[in-house]
């Protein structure tokens, strides 16, 4: 399937490992023009040289905090691609684990400026181009949370929340314009930052890391954690061409781990 994405220009943010960079690899592989970022230089570095090795499109970046650097992220993003941005992935990092009764009260506000206000300020920036092209495509990457609560992520369940009441109701003010808002849910992916939950949950529970991912890999019907490359692919989907009928969806791509319809 050819997903018309050659010559297109995407921002990928926090891609230097995990579900972004696999994400930057996928719209790389079908010829769109990448940039890269997060706070890693070096493995910002690494991941681009892998992907311009491979050829097609081809991968720039830039290390920076998305926290107060979203105005510098597009205006390199635009510099370095040779023009607007054509598909953006809004993907952040995760907040720390915890439960509702033991996250502090002052800690809110600062994951919300660093996970949510960057995304919003960031589609705001890369629309207007969006609109007048009558091409646009944005997806997030949230979490299954969303749909039924991860235990020890209430943050994460919490803000990745707002995000979906935003790009819901974005997606029906752009929809006539060509620009798709869509959100792609992961379950369990096997990626660092799903090592690190199950330490997390392992200290919380006294358990062994093994004995917690165990459990997990249980919970799934397709019994295994995901691999970055499945999801990446859906990602890739949702910010082709021939997705152009798909917004204001959800997608979930966590082997059949949420339970309700």
């Amino acid at each position: 399937m050819d997903f018309g994405l050659d010559g297109k220009r995407a921002l990928v943010l926090s891609s230097s490992r995990g579900l972004g960079r696999g994400i930057a690899e996928a719209l790389a592989a079908e010829g769109a023009d990448v940039f890269m970022t997060a706070r890693s230089e070096d493995k910002l570095k690494a991941a681009a040289e892998a992907i311009n090795a491979r050829g097609r499109g081809r991968a720039q970046f830039a290390a920076a905090d998305l926290k107060g650097a979203v105005d510098e992220i597009h205006a390199k993003a635009v510099a370095s691609l040779g023009g607007p941005i054509d598909i953006l992935i809004a993907n952040t990092g995760g907040p720390p684990a915890g439960t509702a009764l033991t996250v502090e009260p002052d800690s809110w506000a600062p994951q919300f400026e660093a996970m949510v206000v960057p995304v919003f300020r960031l589609a705001a920036l890369v629309l207007p181009a969006m609109r007048e092209a009558k091409f646009g495509r944005i997806v997030v990457v949230a979490s299954s949370g969303i749909v039924q609560p991860i235990p020890n992520l209430v943050m994460s369940n919490a803000l990745r929340s707002s995000i979906l009441g935003w790009a819901k109701t974005l997606s029906v003010e752009v929809a006539k314009d060509g620009v798709t808002v869509n959100m792609i849910l992961p379950g369990r992916i096997e990626t660092d930052r799903t090592v690190e939950l199950d330490g997390a949950n392992a200290k919380r529970t006294g358990k062994s890391v093994e004995e917690i991912a165990a459990t997990a890999r249980a919970a799934i019907p397709a019994g295994r954690y995901g691999d970055v490359k499945e999801f990446a692919d859906v990602a890739c989907f949702l910010a082709s061409a021939r997705a152009s009928y798909v917004t204001g969806s959800t997608i979930r791509v966590d082997g059949g781990a949420i339970r309700s319809v």
